[in-house]
């Protein structure tokens, strides 16, 4: 298959010219060669990610995160990232957050960038929430420096959302959904967050991407998982 009418595929899904100007989305690597037979997707691109790759004989790696410096050994195989234009599609990461945990019947369409939020019909107590969270999200962390004890709308962003904490309550959200949460900005909060962890919460887009470019071509998955590791 042309490796041009996948990612016409993936930028009809998320169209380049909405990513962040300082974002790397695009090819990361482009060969010479225009046919492909086996992709292997992928969250972060790596060395790892590479050798996996290449033992697989896949022609090309697809990825969310963006590598924003090429070692010279990654020259071989062709190398296409959707990263903040994925982001920022419907459908993409952060919708994708909300789908999965079921959520998708209350979207009441506000967005801010990448942010997306729901509206329950009624408030729905932070400890049902929290359960909602848990069935997907086993690590999750919560901050709730204000005792909020309902939510009645909430705002997700995939990844690292946290700077988005002011826009998601000057949007009227009781609570924000993300990953990366520092300490400081966790302290400072005037909202309930949830650090769902950044890996956990893109890894979901994987067979999303699976589905756009679907058909005529053999897709694999890349064997990778969070850094961060239980001390026990």
């Amino acid at each position: 298959m042309n490796k041009y009418d996948i990612v016409n595929k993936i930028e009809k899904f998320a169209p380049l010219e909405t990513a962040e100007s300082w974002d790397a989305s695009g090819w990361l690597v482009e060969t010479g060669k225009k046919d492909v037979s086996k992709i292997m997707l992928c969250l972060t691109p790596t060395e790892d990610i590479v050798s996996q790759a290449e033992s697989l004989s896949c022609d090309m790696i697809i990825s969310h995160h963006p590598a924003f410096f090429v070692p010279c050994g990654w020259k071989n195989i062709d190398m296409y990232c959707a990263h903040t234009n994925l982001d920022k599609a419907n459908g993409g990461t952060t919708d994708t957050i909300i789908k999965n945990l079921n959520l998708e019947k209350y979207n009441n369409f506000i967005s801010h960038e990448f942010l997306r939020f729901i509206e329950f019909e009624s408030v729905v107590s932070i400890e049902n929430f929290s359960q909602i969270i848990s069935s997907k999200f086993p690590t999750a962390r919560v901050i709730n420096n204000r005792h909020v004890k309902d939510l009645k709308r909430v705002a997700f962003c995939a990844g690292s959302g946290s700077e988005f904490i002011s826009e998601a309550k000057l949007l009227g959200a009781d609570c924000l959904v993300t990953g990366d949460l520092k300490f400081h900005t966790a302290l400072d909060s005037e909202i309930v967050v949830y650090d769902i962890g950044h890996f956990e919460s893109e890894i979901l887009i994987l067979p999303v991407l699976e589905q756009i470019i679907s058909g005529g071509i053999e897709v694999v998955f890349a064997k990778e998982d969070t850094p961060f590791k239980p001390v026990c």
